[in-house]
């Protein structure tokens, strides 16, 4: 008895049961109430950030207008120079890049080490300590806000950068947690390999580690940029000099007692977007990468 293999060319197509008119429709509908979804999505974050643009062009008397009108008359471009002069803006733009580059490097340092101690040590309380630290995260940072503050006036650090950077430098659980989920996934048999050729732990981190891990460190730094760029509450709370103001805090200077400036400040919030609008855009491909693969993407 031969045997005759059916040469893949002749194999026959698999027949595909087309779709019933009704089943069209279904799809259809679902397709059109997904693309409305997006739409509707989309405005809710670019609506505002258009009234902030616009705002920030049109004169004092149109700002308080009523109606309210979307587009101004004559666009002031003028606002932004006469904005940002009209406080150490530059001042407060340098003092913002300080406190923000020291977080991010405080952030990276301090949270690298534990999610590698977390996703390859063998300890008998690793899990125990992982879920702690996880159980840290449902603590409301507005709980620790008074003991925070205690703590650096204790150490005569208020009205300096020191409180706005150093908690940076011991660790923050949600990118503890992120990079070990990303550590996780970098197979067992290549920290086996480096162990068998001598390397330690430390080697291992930062000869294997690290290089395989831009992505989810892009990641992290992104974050950090951006919670440190826009934190208001803290610089409020710990700096008194307006010579140390961060730009988050210098654009409340702009509300008086009487009147704010809404054109001059929404002006100044436009600039003070850029850094991030720029750090995202050259670093999101990077950025989407670590965050799926760090088991954030709904995966």
């Amino acid at each position: 008895m031969t045997l005759t293999a059916t040469p893949p060319s002749q194999a026959r197509p698999v027949q595909r049961r087309p779709h019933t008119p009704s089943q069209n429709s279904v799809a259809r509908v679902q397709k059109t109430s997904t693309y409305i979804l997006l739409i509707a999505g989309t405005a809710v974050f670019v609506i505002p950030f258009l009234w902030m643009l616009t705002t920030s062009l049109k004169t004092a008397q149109e700002v308080l207008a009523y109606p309210p009108k979307l587009l101004p008359a004559t666009p002031q471009f003028s606002n932004y120079p006469t904005a940002w002069t009209s406080l150490p803006f530059t001042t407060f733009l340098i003092n913002s890049i300080i406190i923000t580059g020291l977080s991010v490097i405080g952030n990276l340092v301090s949270c690298v080490l534990p999610a590698y101690a977390f996703a390859r040590l063998r300890a008998r309380t690793r899990s125990a300590m992982f879920a702690l630290m996880v159980a840290t995260m449902a603590i409301p940072a507005e709980v620790t806000l008074v003991p925070t503050f205690i703590m650096f006036s204790k150490l005569n650090m208020v009205n300096t950068y020191w409180p706005l950077f150093l908690p940076a430098w011991f660790g923050y659980a949600f990118f503890i947690f992120l990079l070990r989920q990303f550590f996780r996934s970098i197979p067992q048999e290549i920290t086996d390999a480096a162990s068998i050729d001598g390397a330690g732990h430390l080697r291992t981190l930062w000869s294997i580690f690290l290089p395989m891990s831009k992505p989810a460190i892009a990641a992290v730094a992104i974050f950090s940029f951006v919670g440190n760029w826009n934190n208001f509450l803290t610089p409020l709370i710990y700096l008194r000099t307006q010579n140390n103001f961060t730009l988050a805090l210098g654009l409340s200077l702009f509300k008086g007692q009487y009147e704010t400036q809404y054109n001059q400040m929404m002006a100044v919030g436009i600039i003070s977007l850029l850094p991030i609008l720029i750090v995202f855009f050259l670093a999101q491909r990077t950025f989407v990468e670590g965050v799926r693969l760090s088991g954030l993407g709904g995966r």
